[in-house]
């Protein structure tokens, strides 16, 4: 049994996602920039958003694999398993 990936897409992204605040990958990626790949495909301009031309994470976006921010866990190479729920969360700035 296939067990989705779910992305929490936050609301200044859903633009781009026709709407969705998620969206489920059905083929249990094992690394995040294996989930990000099969998010591109369905929506792909969300890359431009989220990544550099470099293929990099933008440094004003965190994103989370449960409670775990990929900057201590590994960045594109972390890890996830079959359910896991990845959040996309754009750094917020203000004064």
């Amino acid at each position: 049994m296939i067990v989705p990936v779910t992305f929490h897409i936050p609301a200044p992204l859903r633009e781009f996602t026709d709407g969705h605040s998620e969206v489920k990958i059905a083929n249990s990626p094992t690394m995040l920039a294996d989930a990000l790949s099969a998010l591109w495909i369905l929506y792909p301009g969300l890359r431009d958003r989220v990544a550099t031309e470099q293929g990099e994470i933008r440094e004003h976006i965190n994103i989370f694999i449960g409670d775990e921010d990929v900057r201590f866990t590994g960045g594109l190479t972390s890890r996830i398993s079959p359910g896991s729920e990845i959040s996309i969360v754009p750094a917020i700035s203000g004064g």
